[in-house]
């Protein structure tokens, strides 16, 4: 009897460059999953986004969810085309919507300084922190509404923390925080926000007051400022919706580009898929030209390896990324000359090199 672990993994590669990393990805995928031989992968493709609410009126159908149900994982592509449907329709209709049937409660961002490419920072100095982010409620509740009209009209949007799953993200950052440095740092904006943040702030006390992490507590402005001066001084960090999302886009930018950033959304319980995707948006702008870079969409899929439990296949994936970035292998959002396919011939030839 074979004790091959087969993944069956939900693909929706979603709008614009999506289409185009996704199957990229997966290539590279297959080959960790045909190098390690201990596990394989069968592909399901869901043809929703954009141009699927173009033609039926929504972004998914009424069953969607029903029919991601029973997948190991999702692998997401990118979603939006903002000339024709409205951001926040393709987001809530989607993305947003997996993130909370699933109980998607924390989002992981990974933030490191890759061998072979320069950050724009001036300091050279190495950095590697995580951002685990609060992925289903705080600001992006939806929770608020519009009345009135004219210069009378009123806009509300609330902010809702649960503790129940305000503990989870924080217990979720603990854990992980134990496991590399033992370092963690809370996000917060106590001295503005006077119900939401000192609520957050208690949690994080509640959490790790009691154990034996290095913990310490910033406000969201100065973590900004901090992550340009001095990113190499934080590991574990724990955030907000809002104020995770905004900054963790800012640690893609250090690293060098918004391309090359992964993104794991996490069902902590694994009681339903956790879902993997790269922070890029769908880039209609190069759509179709061969030069988006697949590294965020493959650095995503060791991710999700990684949570599967075969950290050594995401491992030779990773390393095979540095290994191609020192060679000089760069799309041109690197300011490279290699299109997208050249980027996974050249991963998957490491990859080989390596296990032979």
């Amino acid at each position: 009897m074979s004790n091959i672990k087969t993944y069956r993994i939900a693909v929706i590669p979603g709008d614009g460059i999506g289409q185009e990393v996704v199957p990229e990805a997966i290539k590279i995928l297959n080959l960790a999953a045909e190098l390690s031989g201990d596990f394989t992968f069968e592909w399901d493709f869901f043809p929703w986004g954009c141009d699927y609410y173009l033609q039926h009126g929504s972004m998914m159908p009424e069953d969607g969810i029903d029919s991601l149900r029973s997948y190991d994982q999702i692998f997401l592509g990118a979603v939006g085309m903002p000339d024709l449907v409205p951001d926040h329709v393709s987001l809530w209709g989607l993305l947003l919507k997996i993130r909370r049937e699933f109980k998607q409660t924390v989002n992981l961002r990974p933030i490191k300084s890759l061998k072979g490419l320069n950050t724009p920072l001036a300091s050279k100095e190495e950095f590697d922190f995580i951002i685990v982010r609060e992925n289903s409620e705080g600001e992006y509740s939806d929770s608020g509404g519009r009345i009135h009209s004219g210069d009378d009209e009123i806009a509300i949007q609330n902010s809702v923390f649960t503790k129940r799953n305000t503990k989870k993200v924080m217990n979720f950052a603990k854990e992980l925080s134990l496991e590399r440095s033992g370092v963690i740092t809370s996000v917060t904006k106590s001295n503005g926000l006077s119900h939401s943040m000192p609520f957050w702030d208690e949690v994080f006390k509640e959490i790790t007051g009691s154990s034996k992490l290095t913990s310490s507590s910033v406000h969201v402005d100065a973590m900004a400022a901090f992550l340009v001066l001095k990113p190499q001084e934080f590991d574990v960090i724990v955030a907000s919706n809002l104020f995770g999302d905004i900054l963790s886009d800012l640690g893609s930018a250090i690293m060098g580009s918004i391309g090359i950033a992964a993104s794991g959304n996490i069902n902590v319980e694994r009681k339903y898929p956790s879902m993997f995707e790269p922070v890029h948006g769908s880039a209609p702008d190069i759509v179709g030209k061969n030069s988006a870079n697949p590294i965020g969409q493959i650095w995503s899929g060791a991710l999700m390896l990684e949570f599967l439990g075969h950290s050594d296949s995401a491992k030779l994936i990773m390393d095979a990324i540095e290994n191609s970035l020192q060679e000089g292998v760069k799309t041109p959002d690197l300011k490279g000359r290699y299109a997208t396919n050249e980027v996974t011939n050249q991963l998957m030839k490491f990859m080989k090199a390596q296990t032979v």
